[in-house]
C-alpha cells in the first residue's frame, strides 16, 4: 500500500469498470476521495444505479449531476435508438457509441466543482490502449483540456489518466491489486444495452455479450485470466 497524499480527489464516475477500478486507486492513495457521476440522457442508465452503490458500499461521497439535456444536443446510439455496432451518424470514422463533446463537458464541470471543493486532482478512467476508438480518450487530449481549463481559471487542477496506457486485461489486474476487483465484476456496469438481469451475468460481470463495451470486457477478462494463470 503505498503511502496516501494528503487532501483531496475528486473521480470522474460513471460506475463502469475503468472509473471504479480508479476509484479504488484513488481510495488507496488521498485521504480523501470524492466521486462526481453525471446523468447525460444514456439508454443505459443502470450505470446511475451502480455508481451509487458502488459510493455507498465504499463510503465515497458523490455527487450527481442532471445534464440530460446534453443527450438531446448529440447524435449518439448510447442517447438514442441508434445501432452501437454501427458506425457514427455525423462521422463514419468513429463507432456510434461516440458521444461528441461528452469528456470535454464532464472535465469542463468536473473542474469547475473541484474548484468548489478544494480538490487538485480530478482522476478520470480514460485509456487509449485498449478502447472502441474514441479521440477524448486519448492522452493528447487529456493534456490539452488540463492547460486549457487551468489557463480559463487560473489554477493548478490536475487531469489523473492512471488507465491511459493499460489494456482492458491489465485493467482487470490493477483492480484486483486496489482491492476493487468483485466489486467490478459483480456491482460495476459497462454494456450499452444496459443488460443487468441474472442471465446476463458472466465470469467477467453484467452485460449483454454483443455489444463493442461487453467484448471488450470479455476479451480482457480472458486476458486477465490467462495472465493471472502463469503467475
Amino acid at each position: 500500500m503505498k503511502k496516501k497524499k494528503s487532501g483531496k480527489a475528486l473521480v470522474v464516475f460513471s460506475g463502469g469498470q475503468d472509473s471504479t477500478t480508479c476509484l479504488g486507486w484513488a481510495l488507496n492513495r488521498y485521504e480523501e476521495v470524492v466521486a462526481i457521476t453525471f446523468s447525460y440522457g444514456q439508454k443505459h442508465c443502470v450505470e446511475m444505479e451502480c455508481a451509487e452503490n458502488i459510493c455507498r458500499m465504499l463510503k465515497v461521497r458523490q455527487k450527481i449531476v442532471n445534464i440530460d439535456f446534453f443527450g438531446k444536443l448529440v447524435n449518439s446510439a448510447l442517447t438514442s435508438n441508434g445501432n452501437v455496432n454501427e458506425r457514427h451518424k455525423d462521422n463514419s470514422e468513429l463507432p456510434a457509441s461516440f458521444v461528441p463533446n461528452r469528456n470535454a463537458l464532464f472535465l469542463t464541470l468536473a473542474h469547475a466543482y473541484a474548484q468548489k471543493i478544494n480538490v487538485f486532482d480530478i482522476i478520470m478512467g480514460v485509456c487509449e490502449t485498449d478502447y472502441s476508438g474514441y479521440p477524448d480518450c486519448r492522452v493528447d487530449f487529456i493534456i490539452r483540456m488540463q492547460n486549457a481549463l487551468n489557463a480559463g481559471s487560473q489554477s493548478r487542477i490536475l487531469l489523473s489518466t492512471p488507465l491511459m496506457f493499460l489494456n482492458k486485461a491489465q485493467i482487470f489486474e490493477l483492480s484486483h491489486a486496489e482491492g476493487v476487483l468483485e466489486m467490478v465484476i459483480a456491482d460495476s456496469h459497462t454494456c450499452y444495452n444496459g443488460a443487468r438481469e441474472t442471465k446476463d451475468f458472466h465470469l467477467w460481470g453484467f452485460g449483454c455479450g454483443d455489444c463493442p463495451a461487453c467484448k471488450l470486457r470479455k476479451k480482457g477478462w480472458e486476458g486477465y485470466r490467462i495472465f493471472s494463470s502463469r503467475k
